[in-house]
């Protein structure tokens, strides 16, 4: 009993760092965090993104991939909003084959700014973009074309992008003469608009279960996000909360500035003379098809 007694006492008092020293498991990174941004450097070198898309974006679209569950995981959509509505700011990265397939002009909610957009939203009629994780579903012939639905999967943040009618789709006012002629381009009601060339293969490329991440080093967003905060698993399904139908407004058109501002930057490549439609407003298409997805009553913001 005594034996027992001082036994206990000696394990009682053992100091806790008393431990034998044992080289870490070569399986398990001793910094999981390092380890990504380890990952996350050599795969930006390897594709060769460093004079044409920001690091930090880059960096939290991998993060937010590696925690979201989706169908396709070779393709990842980023757009950076940081940069302005002149420049090429949408990328298409094939993580697979380490490519970079597409560099796009895209526009923003005429609500979120004039050539830059600082301001975002998820309500309903905001007419803002919104920022965060999406993940793309199906297509659909709409009033501006060939568009694609986006599932939001940030609650709070842009979880009511379906009701939004938040889609991606071609338009005139994103043709790169208008961002030369009128110093940026026109904007949308939140949608992430491209230029009428690039809609249909980007979207064929992106379409049906892919993510597309919308960034803007916005301190509000990276609060709140918990798909960055957290890295747990997301699924889409689990995200999404059941909104109800959206009443039926008005098609998506171009916004024209007040006054015509000198180009940002020049776009090399292009003429400078505008679109000759790209102020005109959308007209209703009466062969319109809509999706399961995407009620023909809902308005493309």
């Amino acid at each position: 009993m005594l034996l027992r007694i001082c036994l206990y006492l000696f394990l009682l008092f053992l100091p806790a760092n008393y431990t034998t020293t044992r080289s870490s498991s070569p399986l398990i990174p001793a910094d999981p965090a390092a380890a990504m941004s380890s990952v996350c450097r050599q795969l930006y070198a390897d594709m060769q993104l460093d004079s044409m898309v920001d690091y930090t974006a880059f960096e939290q679209a991998i993060t937010g991939a590696q925690a979201i569950e989706r169908r396709n995981k070779d393709i990842i959509t980023l757009i950076d909003f940081t940069k302005p509505s002149t420049e090429e700011r949408l990328y298409v990265l094939d993580i697979r084959h380490k490519r970079l397939l597409f560099s796009s002009l895209v526009s923003h909610g005429k609500n979120s700014g004039g050539n830059y957009a600082t301001s975002f939203s998820n309500k309903v009629n905001s007419y803002k973009s919104s920022l965060g994780f999406f993940v793309t579903e199906n297509t659909y012939q709409g009033k501006n074309g060939y568009s694609l639905v986006l599932n939001g999967l940030e609650k709070g943040i842009n979880d009511r992008a379906k009701e939004r009618a938040i889609v991606v789709h071609g338009a005139n006012y994103c043709s790169p003469s208008v961002a030369v002629s009128t110093g940026r381009l026109g904007r949308s009601f939140g949608c992430p608009a491209l230029p009428p060339s690039l809609a249909k293969p980007i979207i064929n490329t992106i379409k049906d279960g892919t993510l597309l991440y919308i960034y803007a080093n916005d301190k509000e967003y990276l609060s709140q996000s918990t798909i960055l905060s957290t890295g747990r698993s997301i699924s889409p399904n689990s995200i999404i909360a059941v909104q109800p139908a959206a009443k039926s407004p008005p098609a998506d058109r171009y916004f024209p500035l007040k006054t015509a501002a000198p180009p940002h930057n020049r776009l090399p490549g292009h003429t400078g003379q505008a679109e000759q439609n790209h102020l005109q407003p959308a007209l209703p298409d009466p062969a319109t098809k809509p999706s399961s997805s995407l009620p023909a009553t809902v308005r493309r913001e």
